[in-house]
């Protein structure tokens, strides 16, 4: 790879993505947010009228889907200016414009859910079989859902109004995490400098020299630890303001709150965690696995994504990736591919790093417009399947907003890692299937059991982790650098266990992870996973003949959140509320476990 980071402006056209599909030019965001700022003060002519009629219900209803409409395409194309380049100060202020224009929207609104509570109830049930209300009745039975956590319509008002601020943990940590940490470089054996980024330290964490790995992670968490102290407060401020609109609200808890905001019960995440702690042993197995297979006596930190001797690491074009992934996919159908193959030529795809771009990778769509993707896309075996991966989450958008009226078009958080993951898993199983002998054979069974330790495992430790703080905060304990290490220490020796050393600097690993500053949304990698290794088995399984798994995927991929999280997984076979799905992936990891076992 090359060894200096480019600038944006040095980054081919073909490899960033088109945003004037999203908003054409500046003229057009002109004239967008001109008509947001006039719909929102639109918003007053419809306070005291929702009682009035289902007719008039509806008018309302429709009005306020055309604002968030216009606000998600704002909100879409500010946040992805951003992304491309941090720093650049034109689109921060875009972004917080933005973010402001969506806090006066809410406050504007703040009368609506209030007066449709207030509806008595025989009213409201004669509103819901009117014909005028037939779409929106879903979305109605949901705000009626949670009648007892609505404030009254002035504490409602304030509390949109605070959204903005109280939000400010979250984009003072993406400026400091991406445009203002500066990592020190690294040396390799040859003396050649190795530049470490958030981009490249993945990479650096698989080189094949320890000293490197070693170096570059060394090197990689010195700014955090520098830093300790202002990222444990602006961690803490996220998790206060969590508990804080939790409290106002009503909620036993912060996580109650987020878990019913996605109308997910808790019993899910206790399920998840329960049966991780059970059979926390196979990652401990499969730890002494990579122990013996790298030679080593103990394995570091440092050491977890390290490539095993021996086995020949391919590297990949873009081009190369593209055309693996339309191979492995092909059990989703030819329309899927299609789509697929539109997406990779048609500019939905940020493919490389440069200087100042945000660091991971997401999908983002807004409805009307085709789905984006953002990438750091490397070479790497992984950067395939992070593809692979964003491209699921892509293809879902675009699969729900094709066949979903706006209002159910948005699927739930809880859902939105399965059509990811089950992209993955296809991936691998082909590989695996098609090994050129038994050396790629054993590679690629390492991989998908990397997913089980990265993504199950992995994520599983953060949610408990941000369990535990939330509920710490939640009794006024302060969430001191030296308590949050300490909390991260403890974890990491619990789930890597005795052959793994718990190096010191790993306590700050917490600091920089994305995902904290969205409360209680890291579990759900792991529950995506465990419902997309039984999807992809039984979908690659009936490749080629009775397609009656497909046949229940689509209809989840295409269903939204027309019917809650868990009742979509139920079209596939799938029950959450159970611990057997996360049990049945981990039997799938034990057996690669068997099989690594008796070979070695």
């Amino acid at each position: 790879m090359n060894k200096q980071v480019k600038k944006r402006s040095e980054i081919e056209e073909p490899y960033k993505w088109d945003l004037t599909d999203l908003i054409a030019s500046q003229e057009a965001l002109e004239i967008l947010i001109g008509e947001i700022r006039e719909a929102v003060s639109r918003y007053a002519s419809y306070r005291g009228m929702l009682a009035d009629s289902p007719k008039a219900l509806a008018e309302y209803l429709a009005f306020d889907d055309s604002v968030s409409l216009k606000l998600s395409k704002l909100s879409a194309y500010a946040s992805q200016r951003n992304d491309e380049d941090v720093s650049v100060s034109k689109y921060q202020a875009l972004l917080a414009m933005a973010g402001a224009l969506s806090s006066r929207a809410a406050e504007a609104s703040a009368y609506a859910e209030p007066e449709i509570l207030a509806v008595p109830g025989d009213t409201m049930a004669a509103f819901l079989e009117s014909e005028e209300l037939s779409l929106y009745k879903r979305k109605l039975e949901r705000i009626l859902a949670k009648k007892e956590h609505m404030l009254s319509e002035a504490e409602e008002r304030l509390l949109a109004r605070a959204e903005d601020a109280l939000s400010a943990p979250s984009v003072i940590f993406k400026r400091f995490n991406n445009a203002d940490l500066v990592f020190p470089d690294i040396r390799d054996g040859n003396g050649e400098t190795l530049p470490v980024s958030h981009g490249r330290y993945g990479s650096l964490m698989e080189h094949a020299d320890r000293n490197v790995r070693r170096e570059a992670f060394s090197a990689y968490y010195e700014p955090y630890i520098q830093f300790g102290n202002t990222a444990a407060a602006m961690f803490e401020g996220n998790v206060k303001q969590a508990c804080l609109v939790a409290g106002v609200r009503n909620y036993a808890s912060s996580r109650a709150y987020y878990l019913a905001e996605n109308e997910i019960p808790e019993r899910v995440y206790d399920n998840l965690l329960s049966v991780v702690e059970e059979r926390i042993g196979l990652l401990h197995r499969y730890i002494a696995i990579k122990k013996k297979l790298l030679g080593l006596d103990r394995v570091h930190m440092y050491d977890l994504y390290a490539p095993v001797p021996g086995m020949t690491e391919k590297t990949y074009s873009y081009k190369e990736a593209q055309e693996l992934i339309l191979t492995a996919l092909a059990p989703l159908g030819e329309e899927y591919t299609r789509i697929l193959k539109h997406g990779f030529e048609s500019r939905w795809i940020d493919v490389y790093e440069n200087q100042g771009k945000r660091s991971g990778a997401y999908s983002n769509s807004v409805y009307g417009v085709h789905p984006y993707v953002l990438m750091q896309f490397d070479g790497t075996f992984q950067s395939v399947i992070t593809l692979a991966h964003e491209m699921g989450h892509a293809l879902h958008s675009w699969y729900s907003s094709h066949n979903q009226p706006y209002p159910y078009a948005r699927y739930k958080i809880f859902v939105a890692e399965v059509a990811s993951t089950c992209n993955e898993v296809l991936l691998l199983q082909y590989m695996m299937d098609h090994a050129s002998g038994e050396e790629e054979r054993t590679y690629l069974a390492l991989q998908l059991m990397e997913r089980f330790r990265t993504v199950l495992f992995r994520q599983a430790m953060f949610a408990e982790f941000e369990w535990k703080a939330h509920q710490l905060a939640w009794e006024d304990t302060p969430l001191t650098k030296e308590l949050l290490c300490g909390i991260y220490h403890e974890l990491n020796v619990k789930y890597f266990g005795p052959q793994a050393v718990v190096d010191a600097k790993i306590d700050y690993e917490w600091e920089r992870i994305p995902h904290f500053y969205r409360p209680f949304y890291v579990y759900q990698y792991a529950t995506g996973f465990s419902a997309a290794t039984a999807i992809a088995g039984r979908v690659y399984a009936e490749h080629g003949r009775e397609q009656g798994a497909l046949e229940g995927y689509f209809r989840f991929l295409k269903g939204g959140c027309s019917q809650t999280p868990v009742g979509l997984l139920r079209l596939c076979g799938v029950d959450m509320e159970t611990p057997r799905a996360v049990n049945e992936a981990l039997d799938l990891f034990e057996r690669l476990i068997k099989e690594r076992e008796q070979s070695l």
